[in-house]
């Protein structure tokens, strides 16, 4: 089996003190997994998940603790949001979602932490080293990081109990439906801007992205009423636009 590299998330008060009394008591676990210590598993945003893939991370672990015992009361709901919106983003860059797991471990479960460990590590040896094309990765970090996604996921159970401000209650298929289309055209939007570092068509932005002409050019009409895209030039009849210059840092060239 491949050689593979892994990031593990702990939450500092539950699963980091499982991984420790894993160490103590001499449990053992393969050594591809790098741990990074947080306050707390809600602390680990979408953002970082996929940062640690675009920069060589062929799987990624989130720890946390157990429902109704989080140190910050819904750290660890939030925590399973963010997890869940960092995969539908993963399958929209290519890449296999099961490369992302969280799991809760307590303090006391020093020995279930590190059969986790070795059953991750097992599965992505299976999976391989982490393949994907760098801009659909770079599109996906840049979709995390937008509001709307996360005011959506904090709001999820908001939604499913109470309703919108229209007293309008989501199923949990139309809220998976709902959480699904926004990921998708965001996604879509993030590949867009960074297409459009240099001029072009709404013609050639359908053929490179493999979407459709009208879906582009909504897309386009939408980026320039946020004054994110400029109409650059008219070449033979046809309009070419041009991003104008990306905030998140590590992105632009």
């Amino acid at each position: 089996m491949a050689e593979v590299r892994l990031v593990g998330f702990l939450c500092n008060w539950c699963c980091y003190a499982g991984a420790d009394l894993a160490g103590v008591s001499r449990f053992q676990y393969p050594p591809n997994v790098r741990i990074i210590r947080v306050m707390c598993s809600g602390r680990v945003d979408p953002v970082i998940i996929l940062d640690a893939f675009l920069y060589g991370a062929d799987g990624v672990f989130v720890g946390g603790c157990h429902p109704g015992d989080c140190h910050y009361l819904q750290g660890n709901y939030y925590a399973e949001k963010k997890i869940e919106m960092a995969s539908r983003l993963l399958r929209e860059a290519g890449v296999e979602p099961k490369r992302l797991r969280l799991e809760w471990v307590s303090a006391s479960e020093g020995a279930r932490f590190a059969t986790i460990i070795k059953e991750f590590t097992d599965e992505i040896k299976a999976l391989g080293p982490v393949t994907f094309e760098k801009e659909a990765m770079e599109a996906a970090c840049l979709a995390a990081a937008d509001y709307r996604l996360r005011i959506v996921a904090t709001k999820e159970r908001e939604l499913l109990e109470e309703g919108n401000k229209y007293g309008e209650v989501f199923t949990r298929h139309e809220m998976d439906r709902l959480l699904d289309d926004l990921v998708r055209e965001d996604y879509e939007v993030k590949r867009i801007l960074l297409r459009l570092k240099e001029p072009m068509s709404v013609k050639e932005l359908a053929s490179e992205l493999n979407l459709r002409p009208n879906i582009v050019l909504r897309h386009i009409l939408d980026l320039k009423r946020y004054e994110l895209v400029d109409l650059h030039e008219i070449r033979d009849h046809t309009p070419r636009y041009i991003a104008r210059e990306l905030s998140e840092g590590g992105i632009t060239e």
